[in-house]
């Protein structure tokens, strides 16, 4: 019966053993976790988009009008000036924002001087498609002034040109062509709730030259033609949709 001397030992050992144990062991334990407890928050694809839309007035500029070889080129030449409209998209990051925009800049009325006061007449509009990025400078008061440039394409038109000294002789006439753009951008964001901010900015847009249609005599283009622009508008972010889960 040894064996059942030295299994009654063990039995007393293993509990004094546990006893002993049992009597260091903190009182409190952690709580267990849980295993189906809330998840964290999927990330907001909405955070930082927004969609602008602006409007304005622009006033119209060019370096001069070249007439065909042999004709005398325009001694004086204004560009006057006419309302725009564009709509956007962009995300913000901290004090960065970027966005894509298209504006149509109508007809702005071209005079020069050949032969006599405003011979030369045209009109000229443009669309853009921008890339734009922007630095906000800081918010004081709900107001956040920023410092901006963008680049992108213009789709530059000339159309009802008349003149009586030089080339192109047709009258009525239009031409249009793709040129490289860009621009530089300043302004204020003012807080009109927390999705909603009006904007109000200047820009200068560079369209490029610009050719009128040519007949046999040849034709005039128009150096570098460009806008000084104020502008006002709106941006309302997404930040108030539900993120997706």
């Amino acid at each position: 019966m040894s064996w059942l001397k030295a299994l009654a030992v063990g039995v007393v050992l293993a509990a004094q053993i546990t006893t002993a144990v049992a009597a260091d062991m903190p009182k409190d334990f952690p709580p267990l976790p849980v295993l189906d407890a809330p998840r964290p928050r999927a990330f907001d694809v909405y955070s930082g988009w927004y969609v602008r839309g602006d409007i304005g007035y622009g006033w119209g500029r060019l370096d001069g009008a070249r007439s065909a070889t042999g004709f005398p080129d325009p001694s004086t030449n204004s560009l006057g000036g006419a309302m725009f409209g564009g709509l956007g998209v962009g995300i913000k990051r901290d004090w960065m924002r970027t966005d894509l925009t298209a504006d149509y800049l109508s007809d702005m009325k071209y005079q020069g001087t050949v032969a006599a006061p405003n011979d030369v007449t045209a009109k000229m509009s443009a669309w853009s498609v921008l890339l734009n990025g922007y630095l906000d400078l800081g918010s004081w008061y709900r107001v956040t002034p920023y410092l901006g440039a963008g680049v992108g394409a213009a789709r530059l038109r000339v159309s009802d040109y008349q003149n009586t000294a030089v080339p192109p002789f047709a009258t009525g006439q239009s031409n249009s062509q793709w040129n490289f753009a860009w621009a530089a951008m300043a302004g204020v964001g003012y807080v009109v709730s927390p999705n909603i901010i009006a904007d109000i900015g200047y820009r200068y847009i560079n369209l490029g030259d610009i050719k009128t249609a040519a007949d046999t005599s040849g034709l005039m283009t128009f150096k570098n033609v460009a806008a000084h622009e104020v502008r006002v508008g709106l941006r309302w972010s997404f930040d108030d949709i539900p993120a997706a889960r």
